[in-house]
């Protein structure tokens, strides 16, 4: 799915994601359902305290300091073991530390999905999980939601949406369906669009989802959480 839709006119974004303004169809929806993926955070399979403890050992490096201080050990350098296994064991708990960081990084982000989203499908508004919301979706916002996905605004009622979730910016943002005619643009300048995790503080408006899931801004955020669980330890680099 293409990323740039800003300096798309309306038309261009729905002809591109190959929807209308009357929605798409159920059977249309639940076809991109299957193709894209719900759109929610992906996680990995959760482990215990204990066992992302001792996946710290693992490492070729940590299982030569562990065979130096059996060395150690036997040559009866008491000093040289101690120093070794203390080494070990800080490393261990600083990556067990780092990974549960990250994890609970992770739930945050996940914390500002809404559960919900008010679409229309077969030309009828309906409300859905937001899980089950798929590129080419009319959704329908308002003062108050919270936007489940990325999307391109089609019409505007004087929105204002909190994007500090992404940006920093604490500020309300004040959006429009104008085209935005440059190649390159931030994303807090990126004034004709929305991105899922931004709060509606003002007005209503009507939008075209451009990406779910991992494919959203705040997925970009979730996939860099995820690599920070992976990161070398100190002691490792």
């Amino acid at each position: 799915m293409e990323s740039s839709f800003f300096n798309r006119t309306v038309e261009e974004t729905l002809s591109a994601l190959g929807g209308t303004k009357a929605g798409l169809t159920s059977k249309e929806a639940a076809e991109r359902l299957q193709k894209h993926g719900k759109n929610a955070l992906a996680e990995g399979k959760k482990k215990s305290g204990l066992q992302v403890f001792l996946d710290q050992f693992k490492d070729l490096l940590v299982v030569i300091l562990i065979i130096a201080a059996l060395i150690s050990m036997v040559s009866d350098n008491v000093e040289s073991t101690v120093v070794i296994f203390a080494v070990l064991i800080l490393n261990a708990v600083l990556g067990t530390v780092q990974h549960f960081k990250a994890e609970k990084s992770l739930e945050s982000l996940k914390a500002m999905s809404s559960p919900s989203a008010k679409v229309l499908r077969d030309g009828v508004r309906s409300v859905v999980p937001s899980a089950q919301v798929v590129p080419g979706d009319i959704v329908e916002l308002e003062a108050g939601d919270m936007v489940v996905a990325d999307g391109r605004i089609l019409e505007n009622f004087s929105l204002k949406v909190n994007e500090s979730s992404l940006t920093g910016e604490s500020e309300g943002v004040e959006k429009t369906s104008d085209v935005i005619a440059a190649e390159k643009v931030a994303l807090g300048d990126q004034k004709n669009m929305v991105f899922s995790g931004s709060l509606v503080t003002y007005g209503r408006a009507t939008v075209v989802v451009t990406g779910t899931g991992m494919d959203t801004e705040l997925g970009k955020v979730a996939a860099l959480m995820n690599r920070t669980q992976q990161r070398k330890t100190p002691l490792q680099e």
